[in-house]
């Protein structure tokens, strides 16, 4: 479903994009995590953060305005559920402060971003 007639792929959405870096940065935060965390917190981690761009692509490749805002819904709970596995991470001093207010920031910033597109897909 089309926004914007500049936008021809789910590829051209800002907060598609946004959501593959912050899937890159997780990681390589994770890499740095205990291998004990490898099918515990860390394949966690990864899931949540994958599933947020994966839910905005899906989203945005469906017929309606529902199923959209659906995926987009799906999208922020996948970010929640992030937040709180870093939180869990940071506890654990399995990442530092700085690693840890850097992806916190990126989520604020992606949280909102889902937010008011999701809005938008409503409204319209």
């Amino acid at each position: 479903m089309k926004q914007d007639s500049k936008i021809r792929s789910y590829k051209d959405l800002v907060v598609w994009q946004k959501g593959m870096e912050l899937v890159s940065r997780i990681y390589v935060i994770t890499k740095k995590f205990p291998v004990g965390e490898q099918f515990g917190l860390t394949s966690q981690m990864q899931r949540a953060a994958v599933s947020i761009p994966a839910n905005i692509a899906e989203g945005y490749g469906r017929n309606t305005k529902n199923e959209y805002a659906n995926f987009l819904r799906i999208a922020r709970g996948s970010l929640t559920e992030l937040e709180t596995l870093l939180l869990i991470a940071r506890d654990q001093s399995y990442c530092n402060e700085g690693e840890f207010s850097a992806i916190e920031k990126m989520l604020n910033e992606l949280g909102a971003m889902i937010y008011r597109l999701r809005e938008r897909i409503v409204s319209s």
